[in-house]
């Protein structure tokens, strides 16, 4: 295996992105709303929050450049996203999500298109392990995925077992 200058710092950056990238068409194509988006997506934002913070570490030759401006830039759209989603507007919820998703697309492909950048040393030189650390992420989000699926459970209504005057029952009678 050859890591060369890859430390701890870029390998989790990378299966951070990764992770990221892999949940993020799911999140935005499906079309329920449920528990299971609401936990993968604050695992979303959680890694989304990583990858951005961590690339504040990772510089070409002891400067900053475009990537860490989209970084400060997405951090700034997924907490508005975020904080959107809690207050219930989700047209800005939806657009910051959806826009902070397509940047780190294109942070990926400028990651993965400049031969002299990390990913594509590492899979010109072992490939492989680009093959499988991209698989394992896959798996783990699909794992995820399932055992959140497994986890959700048709509840039938509980009805109350507390006496209804007949005033109550006329009521909803009248209502329904």
């Amino acid at each position: 295996m050859v890591m060369g200058h890859w430390n701890v710092l870029l390998v989790s950056h990378v299966v951070a992105a990764l992770f990221v990238l892999a949940i993020g068409p799911v999140q935005i194509l499906r079309p329920r709303r449920d528990r299971v988006h609401r936990t993968m997506g604050y695992a979303w934002v959680s890694a989304i929050y990583y990858v951005c913070l961590s690339s504040f570490w990772i510089v070409s030759e002891g400067h900053f450049t475009w990537l860490h401006g989209l970084s400060a830039f997405t951090l700034i759209t997924v907490t508005l996203g975020l904080s959107s989603a809690i207050r219930g507007n989700i047209p800005a919820h939806r657009g910051n999500m959806i826009g902070s998703y397509i940047g780190t697309a294109i942070a990926f492909g400028f990651a993965v298109g400049v031969p002299s950048r990390s990913i594509p040393e590492l899979l010109s030189t072992d490939p492989a392990m680009g093959v499988f650390v991209a698989a394992l992420v896959l798996l783990g989000v699909g794992i995820a995925y399932l055992s959140l699926f497994r986890g959700i459970r048709e509840v039938p209504a509980v009805r109350s077992t507390t006496p209804r005057s007949q005033d109550e029952e006329l009521a909803d009678n009248r209502s329904g």
